[in-house]
C-alpha cells in the first residue's frame, strides 16, 4: 500500500524503478509488472524469472540502493508470495519478509 499521490508513485515506478531494474541486465528476468489500484492505494508487483538464481541475483543487486530505499519509503510492504521452487540460500534471504511459499507442481503454459 502507499500514501503518496499517484503522480509521485507513477513517476517513481516508470522513471526510477523500472529503469533501474532494466539496467541490471538480469537475463532470467522475464517480467517486472506493477498493478496499481488508485482507489485503495494498493499495488501488486509481479516478477517472473526463469529460475530462482535470477531472483537472487536481482535482489542482491537492488538491496540497499537508493531506488530500493525510496521504494521502502513510498510503499508499505504487506505480503509476499513466492511461486515455484527456490534454493535454500534464497529462502534464507527472504525469511525476514515472512513470504508465503508455494512449490510448482505442474500445469500448461
Amino acid at each position: 500500500s502507499f500514501t503518496a499521490d499517484m503522480d509521485e508513485i507513477n513517476k517513481f515506478i516508470l522513471e526510477e524503478q523500472c529503469q533501474f531494474i532494466n539496467n541490471q541486465e538480469v537475463d532470467s528476468l522475464q517480467k517486472f509488472n506493477w498493478y496499481i489500484d488508485e482507489e485503495t492505494k494498493t499495488g501488486t508487483l509481479i516478477e517472473v524469472f526463469t529460475n530462482s538464481d535470477g531472483f537472487a541475483e536481482l535482489a542482491e543487486k537492488a538491496i540497499g540502493t537508493p531506488v530500493n530505499l525510496k521504494f521502502r519509503e513510498l510503499f508499505s510492504f504487506e505480503k509476499m508470495t513466492v511461486l515455484g521452487d527456490i534454493n535454500e540460500a534464497l529462502r534464507n534471504m527472504l525469511e525476514s519478509m515472512n513470504p508465503i511459499m508455494k512449490s510448482y507442481k505442474g500445469g500448461l503454459s
